[in-house]
């Protein structure tokens, strides 16, 4: 049961407080800070929606996540998952830092192709390491980061793949901090909790099967749970329930395919294995408040 004086926030709320503009894909956001406040808009205790990678780049920042106290000094990273109680307790006066916030469809954009989920385990980790990054690792991040920031800036002008190098450049920022964690934790897949293996494997299956398969049933069954305990623990880690995400991987699917002026719209349905056309309006209509051929024409 949450604590209802502990605020949920989304990445919008957060771009708001943070006085921020709010940046090209509403999923995605780069904040690149001096510690310009006169104290942190972040009085009280919140719960933030979305995952966020913080880079110290000068100072040190101390944080409460989940009650558990963090002190970050310059060149270090941690993970803030989904749904942490996160506290700031106190920032030195000359922080620097680097914070990519990112919601779950983020990720299924940047993996859903993908063959298997390798190098990003560490995003469903039970704890909260802190990453030591050398001189050139830091390096990278920066540069990394920056160039998410450019590209995803509302402000600038529309180029050419601007928003395949966003993906691209996340997915290397993703699999940099992926591979700095694998070496200072190789044993990570020993520690898991059973949560955190509940839902990698879910993922893993859900990226197998989701063009065949919408049935919370047959994840649940395919791994020996039941749908309410297989949902439960998934709320309790990404705070999505099984169906959603499920609804999440084929409807984000749906639309890289209608991004596709050479398919039809039978051919789509047809791919994603629907019984017709109408069955697929109908139930990309009721996860996007669109039609197919509405989303089409805006996106077009």
């Amino acid at each position: 049961m949450q604590t209802p004086s502990i605020k949920n926030y989304t990445i919008n709320d957060i771009v708001d407080l943070l006085g921020d503009k709010p940046q090209k894909d509403s999923d995605l956001h780069i904040h690149l800070s001096k510690n310009n406040f006169d104290e942190t808009p972040f009085i009280e205790p919140f719960r933030a929606g979305n995952y966020t990678f913080l880079l110290i780049l000068k100072g040190t920042f101390k944080v409460q996540l989940n009650l558990i106290t963090h002190i970050l000094q310059a060149g270090e990273m941690i993970t803030i998952k989904p749904q942490t109680v996160l506290q700031i307790v106190e920032t030195s006066h000359n922080l620097e830092i680097i914070g990519v916030s990112f919601t779950i469809d983020f990720i299924f954009k940047i993996l859903l192709n993908k063959n298997e989920f390798k190098g990003v385990d560490f995003l469903t980790a039970n704890s909260y390491p802190k990453l030591k990054l050398t001189k050139e690792e830091e390096a990278t991040s920066v540069l990394l980061s920056k160039l998410l920031a450019k590209n995803n800036d509302a402000g600038t002008t529309d180029m050419p793949y601007r928003n395949e190098i966003i993906m691209h450049s996340f997915g290397l920022l993703l699999y940099h901090y992926g591979a700095i964690f694998k070496r200072e934790h190789p044993n990570l897949d020993a520690h898991l909790s059973r949560q955190q293996e509940i839902t990698l494997r879910f993922l893993k299956k859900l990226n197998d099967h989701f063009k065949n398969e919408r049935s919370v049933k047959f994840y649940a069954e395919s791994m020996f749970l039941t749908p309410g305990h297989l949902s439960k623990v998934l709320k309790d880690v990404s705070g999505k329930t099984a169906g959603q995400l499920i609804d999440d991987a084929v409807i984000m699917e749906a639309k890289l395919l209608l991004s596709n002026p050479l398919l039809s719209i039978s051919q789509i349905a047809n791919e994603l294995k629907f019984s017709d056309q109408s069955f697929f309006g109908k139930y990309f209509k009721k996860n996007t408040g669109l039609s197919p051929s509405k989303f089409r024409k805006i996106t077009s």
